[in-house]
C-alpha cells in the first residue's frame, strides 16, 4: 500500500475532544500534495494519526452550510 502524504494547511476549528485527547476538527488538508480540501475527522493529539473522515470541496462545503442553516435545531431538544 502506498504511503499517504498529508499536510494540514489550516486548522479552522475543533468540534469536540474525547477522553483520550483525540479531537474532531475542521481543517484544510492537502492529501498527496494536491490542492487542499476541507476535511472533518478525528486526529490524535500530535496529529500523527487520524480516524475516518469526510473531505469536501469548497462547493460541497457551501452546500453543507446551506443544509445546516435550514435545520431547526430546537426540534432536537
Amino acid at each position: 500500500m502506498a504511503e499517504l502524504k498529508f499536510e494540514i494547511t489550516e486548522n479552522l476549528g475543533t468540534l469536540s475532544e474525547n477522553a483520550k485527547g483525540w479531537t474532531k476538527e475542521l481543517n484544510l488538508v492537502s492529501w498527496n500534495e494536491h490542492e487542499p480540501k476541507y476535511d472533518i475527522r478525528e486526529w490524535s493529539p500530535d496529529h500523527s494519526r487520524m480516524g475516518k473522515g469526510v473531505t469536501l470541496t469548497a462547493d460541497e462545503l457551501a452546500n453543507l452550510k446551506e443544509i445546516i442553516s435550514s435545520i431547526d435545531l430546537d426540534s432536537f431538544e
